[in-house]
């Protein structure tokens, strides 16, 4: 049963209009956010319910991941993995983004040679997690010598690219997918291999004609619809055949950006990689934001970094989770605020801004009243201020606190 409380913090960072309330609190009931207010306001207000005192940290929402390939790729690059383990790893990896102040998570399901799971699969695989999943269902190109294709409907069969382009089977993905994330890659994908092993990375695999077609097929459906992009060509091909948001678009121009601003189109960046060409830098993020798109950072999990992207704190080539988001995210977050974006608005990349990719702008992202009661207590702003999980105290999922760091002995 959900309970009514009050939790104090040193300051609440909204992410809404009421922007930053020092010495403030939040009152929970039933998993939602009822109240938001300075300490002494609320205290006379809910005088007898129960009290959680964090007034030393900063509460803020939970963070959304709204790009990662957690569930499907990453359990066979990570793990020894075999299909009667496969959600169990799974499981793990999102048990992983938790504990690393994860929430919400937009999860991309292409297709996989290993896995022949369904979509369905993949959901009832994960309704006992206290994490919300929203799948995005797409079609993959892989950059090998041989371009290789796959979609979410196929599964582990491999398709060709008349398949690829049958609009009957884009209409059933269309249908199928929750929210608008790479459902279409105007560009083959390294993925997480080597350069070596996808020359062929980067290949742009439609025409204009045909993007087009896709896009009002997923339109018609009352859906908005999103790619993999990147090269100054591919991105045009996107803005021209009307795509809603664009996830990673690297190497994005200037003309470019001006012309998806003037279309209201979203930008899922990707500081760590995630296509052929150099990720999103600091600057590029802070040009994006400048011309008024709205702009979430992502990790696209299981990735290695990008070699020679000198922002990531980063000295391998390991594959990276979502614990390391508030890491790729910080060097773009700080240099906002040195261009006196407020805290609210930078927090708003990894929190209100990727809710409404996901399309759940109404139920979280925000600290406010109506709101899911999803939120952090930590030890400063997280990605701003603070890159260490462990800096992360207190995880509330629907008003349960799901990870507790603030052990008493």
């Amino acid at each position: 049963m959900k309970e009514k409380f009050i939790i104090r913090g040193k300051r609440i960072v909204t992410v809404s209009q009421l922007g930053t309330v020092e010495n403030g609190a939040v009152v929970v009931e039933d998993g939602k956010i009822i109240d938001v207010g300075t300490w002494d306001n609320l205290k006379k207000q809910y005088p007898a319910i129960k009290y959680i005192d964090c007034s030393d940290f900063v509460i803020t929402p939970s963070l959304i991941d709204c790009h990662t390939h957690l569930l499907e790729f990453a359990p066979t690059s990570l793990y020894p993995d075999a299909p009667i383990n496969h959600f169990v790893a799974g499981k793990e990896l999102l048990f992983g983004a938790l504990s690393s102040g994860i929430t919400a998570l937009g999860e991309q399901i292409c297709g996989h040679p290993q896995c022949d799971f369904s979509v369905t699969d993949y959901r009832r695989a994960v309704e006992d997690m206290p994490i919300d999943i929203s799948f995005a269902t797409t079609s993959i190109s892989i950059g090998f010598d041989e371009l290789t294709h796959f979609s979410a409907l196929t599964q582990s069969k491999s398709i060709d690219r008349k398949t690829l382009n049958d609009l009957s089977l884009v209409r059933l993905i269309a249908q199928a997918s929750d929210y608008p994330g790479e459902n279409i890659f105007i560009n083959a994908t390294p993925a997480n291999f080597t350069a070596n092993e996808v020359p062929r990375a980067g290949e742009i695999i439609y025409s204009i004609e045909e993007l087009k077609k896709i896009v009002d097929i997923y339109h018609q459906s009352g859906k908005q619809v999103g790619t993999h992009v990147a090269g100054a060509e591919a991105i045009d091909m996107a803005l021209e055949a009307g795509f809603d948001v664009l996830h990673h678009a690297h190497g994005i121009s200037d003309a470019l950006i001006e012309k998806a601003s003037e279309q209201k189109v979203k930008v899922v960046a990707t500081p760590i990689g995630g296509t052929h060409l150099m990720p999103n830098s600091p600057e590029d993020i802070l040009k994006l934001m400048d011309n008024k798109i709205p702009v979430s950072i992502s990790t696209d999990a299981y990735l290695p970094p990008f070699q020679g992207a000198t922002w990531l704190p980063f000295n391998d080539s390991e594959l990276k989770g979502p614990n390391v988001l508030m890491s790729i995210a910080q060097p773009a977050m700080q240099l906002l605020k040195k261009h006196h974006y407020t805290d609210n608005e930078i927090l708003a990349l990894l929190t209100a801004n990727p809710a409404q990719i996901l399309g759940k702008e109404k139920q979280f992202g925000k600290i406010e009243i109506g709101m899911d009661a999803n939120f952090l207590v930590a030890e400063g702003i997280p990605g701003l201020e603070i890159t260490d999980v462990k800096k992360i105290k207190k995880v509330f999922y629907k008003g349960r606190q799901v990870v507790n760091r603030l052990k008493i002995f």
